[in-house]
């Protein structure tokens, strides 16, 4: 699923935030990513999610080259991944059903399909109420449920989740955690940061350390 060899980056000369970082994962993982703020937890999910090529190293996904895909073949690829990104990235020209619809729109799936898929959603991340605003109406908790709810609605393959629950209260993390480990009990590879001891703590996933540049195995 996920082959990483000899990842780089570094945004100033000399101080790589990434440094020749090596990661395996088999389909199907559920994976922690940890580490202390300013590790390069965000900078590892944004080449894993193609939004930024590394400096050096090699990026295989689903069984492909993925280091150097041209401008045809990124769109392919990249539906195949759902993120979710502290900034919440939610278009703020669509209301929240919009936004959480928009993935099984660009893949082409019947209206009524998607109305039904998005207020189960909703009801499910307790948004239902909200379906009609706008993502500058909405608290910051209320934005990352919103784009939760966008990554896993079309169920991908492999989701890239930073820091998701950072918004959220301890009952309503556990809630979208119990969604996630549904998702990935029906196939999906997740990887997860989070800097969350309590939540790594109840879920008994892997857990790699982000220090230096590179990951460090802390269970399993």
């Amino acid at each position: 699923m996920i082959r990483a060899e000899n990842i780089s980056l570094a945004y100033l000369p000399g101080t790589p935030v990434l440094d020749h970082l090596s990661l395996h994962l088999d389909p199907g993982s559920f994976t922690f990513i940890a580490g202390a703020s300013g590790a390069g937890k965000s900078s590892l999910l944004s080449v894993l999610s193609l939004s930024q090529k590394p400096h050096g190293g090699s990026l295989h996904l689903f069984g492909q080259d993925a280091t150097d895909l041209s401008r045809e073949q990124l769109p392919y690829v990249r539906r195949k991944i759902g993120t979710v990104f502290q900034d919440f990235e939610l278009l703020p020209h669509l209301s929240v059903a919009e936004n959480v619809g928009l993935p099984l729109k660009i893949a082409g799936e019947d209206r009524r399909e998607i109305d039904a898929k998005v207020s189960e959603l909703l009801a499910w991340i307790g948004l239902s109420d909200h379906a009609g605003m706008r993502p500058h109406m909405l608290s910051g908790g209320q934005k990352q449920r919103v784009a939760i709810a966008r990554a896993v609605i079309a169920q991908p393959h492999l989701i890239l989740a930073d820091e998701p629950t950072g918004n959220l209260d301890h009952e309503l993390s556990m809630r979208l955690m119990h969604l996630f480990k549904t998702l990935n009990q029906i196939g999906t590879t997740i990887v997860f940061a989070t800097h969350d001891e309590n939540l790594m703590r109840a879920f008994d996933y892997p857990i790699l350390y982000l220090r230096g540049g590179k990951l460090h195995r802390q269970r399993h």
